[in-house]
């Protein structure tokens, strides 16, 4: 639920997952894909589950996934090195450098 998910010491976040390295890989090529083909740009949250035989199904992608500190998605930006300050500036440039407005010199 909301408060065991978002409360301090409530649950444990692991990530990465510990899970085999081909199953990761597999894991981390299917989200690709799923991010691809539904034309996702910049940021989602794909959200697997596994089979026992350890295949990857796509349970749904979150293109507009929580964005507080404590959310998943910057928590598994942190585990890859990105602090929080960090992925918000990239993908404010991101988004910057789609638009066709003018930038400050500089």
């Amino acid at each position: 639920d909301w408060e065991a998910k978002y409360t301090p010491g409530e649950c444990e976040f692991v990530c990465p997952a510990e899970l085999p390295s081909i199953q990761a890989e597999r894991a981390q090529e299917v989200s690709r894909k799923a991010f691809l083909a539904l034309g996702c740009r910049d940021f989602a949250r794909v959200d697997l589950r596994l089979a026992p035989d350890g295949t990857p199904y796509v349970l749904e992608v979150n293109t507009l996934p929580g964005m507080t500190e404590m959310s998943t998605l910057p928590r598994a930006a942190a585990a890859a090195g990105i602090p929080y300050d960090e992925l918000v500036e990239r993908l404010v440039r991101r988004a910057l450098a789609r638009l066709p407005v003018p930038r400050p010199l500089g």
